[in-house]
């Protein structure tokens, strides 16, 4: 897959999943996986915090040949030169994990690098400093950022204004079906929704549900 390819189906995408390992585990990645691609997540992620390498590694190898053969983009979260060294479409890296162009001279101009932001201004200067897609939230308190406080929905219309009509913004923090209009109304696009999907008896079919209000609510 190309760089254009990538950012083509970046620009085009509404809903991110991450195959989280505080949420899966290891001998459910392949499983877990397919539902989300089976549901229509756009992108895909593996997120492995406190995870030996060699587990996130083989972890990766599963899934890769799952998102080529269903043509979505592999992001692997941390790690840029294994991101290299297995040929992930990207890199998702946390306000904490390093300068942009530090990162784009570990991984060459081939892969999408993604940044967390956690404010408008945050937003603006990953746009500036060369991200291809942002996270932007918590929104609402959630397990999978625990500590991290919620900056609400007062933010995303100016943001999705400013950031996400250059390059693609997926809000992200404790999105479930309660909430998900409240957020779109809010003006949001694009989401990342992590516990509620991978705590779902039924993957797939919850998938399918979330990308289907997104995509009725343009």
């Amino acid at each position: 897959m190309t760089l254009d390819q990538r950012r083509n189906l970046l620009a085009e995408a509404v809903l991110y999943g991450i195959v989280d390992f505080g949420y899966v585990s290891e001998k459910d990645i392949l499983a877990v996986t397919r539902g989300l691609l089976d549901g229509g997540a756009d992108i895909i992620q593996l997120r492995a915090k406190g995870i030996g390498l060699e587990t996130i590694r083989a972890a990766a190898e599963a899934m890769i040949p799952l998102c080529k053969a269903a043509k979505i983009p592999f992001v692997l979260n941390d790690f840029p030169d294994l991101a290299v060294e297995l040929g992930a479409d990207g890199v998702h890296i946390g306000q904490d994990d390093g300068k942009i162009f530090e990162v784009r001279e570990q991984v060459g101009e081939e892969m999408l690098i993604g940044r967390s932001t956690h404010s408008l201004e945050q937003a603006e200067k990953a746009m500036l400093d060369g991200a291809d897609y942002i996270g932007f939230g918590p929104l609402f308190p959630t397990p999978t950022k625990a500590g991290r406080p919620a900056i609400g929905l007062e933010e995303v219309a100016k943001m999705e204004a400013k950031v996400g009509k250059h390059l693609a913004a997926f809000c992200i923090g404790g999105i479930k079906p309660e909430n998900l209009r409240q957020i779109i109304h809010a003006g949001a696009r694009r989401c990342v929704v992590v516990s509620y999907l991978l705590t779902s008896p039924d993957i797939c079919r919850a998938t399918r549900f979330i990308r289907a209000e997104l995509e009725a609510n343009p």
